[in-house]
């Protein structure tokens, strides 16, 4: 019987072939890994879900300098990110995920032991996490920069991330998105972008009230955050490799793809 932290046979099966095998070096030193990346990624997977240290790893899976090596790697060679892409191309494909219009958000996190891309808010000090939500809440960017500046400087860099091959044609959010400048450059882009305006705003009105009805769905990139906060290791980051972080958040966000996928 399968753990609840570990890949079943038909997860594995759509997993297996997107995660490169392990090669001996040119010069032929170095220990053999002995362990099978299904192994590993179920050890990844069990410190994900309890954001336990490396070490504290059951016997049950291999040793956690093992996982962590393996997952150090995959991290450097793009493989977690890779996954997700591949999970939300195929959905794109066979016409499950809705370009027609997507949401776009930010939280905050607490980096409790410092972070690469860390800045200081009210709240104090951490990172911020932005994601993009198709129409139906399914994931199609994760961008992780410093809590510090405004989710309106960060908009462009979060559509660099997207793992669709389409763009979202309406990008919708809440005031903080209601800046000028930012719908001429999304509308260069083809990108139509669309938010309350902000009460102290002193230019006329840019948008109809028809337009706004699409607003009242951005619960949906609300409940896309709520799906990886069931993972400890995404909740609270204790790597201060942003790289890392981010790696832990796609792995987190292809396990709810693998939902739709099977």
């Amino acid at each position: 019987m399968t753990r609840r932290e570990e890949l079943t046979e038909d997860q594995w099966s759509v997993l297996a072939p997107l995660i490169p095998e392990s090669t001996r070096r040119s010069d032929g030193r170095g220990r053999p890994e002995v362990h099978d990346n299904r192994a590993v990624l179920n050890g990844i997977l069990w410190i994900l879900r309890t954001g336990a240290c490396w070490a504290d790893l059951p016997d049950r899976f291999p040793s956690g300098s093992t996982c962590f090596r393996r997952f150090s790697r995959w991290v450097k060679d793009g493989v977690l990110r890779k996954i997700l892409e591949t999970l939300a191309r195929h959905l794109e494909e066979v016409g499950q995920i809705d370009l027609s219009e997507c949401f776009i958000d930010g939280t905050f996190v607490l980096a409790k032991k410092g972070a690469q891309k860390l800045g200081k808010t009210k709240r104090g000090k951490g990172t911020k996490l932005m994601v993009i939500a198709d129409a139906t809440g399914l994931p199609l960017a994760v961008h992780t920069s410093s809590a510090s500046p405004h989710e309106v400087t960060l908009v462009e860099a979060t559509l660099d991330e997207t793992i669709t091959v389409g763009r979202p044609k309406r990008l919708i959010g809440d005031r903080a998105y209601d800046s000028d400048p930012l719908d001429c450059l999304l509308a260069k882009q083809g990108v139509e972008l669309i938010a309350p305006h902000k009460r102290n705003r002193k230019r006329a009105v840019t948008q109809d009230g028809r337009t706004l009805r699409r607003y009242k769905r951005c619960w949906k990139v609300e409940r896309l955050f709520a799906w990886p906060n069931k993972f400890k290791r995404v909740l609270t980051p204790w790597d201060r490799c942003a790289d890392r972080y981010t790696s832990f958040v796609h792995l987190a966000l292809s396990m709810s793809l693998l939902r739709r996928y099977l």
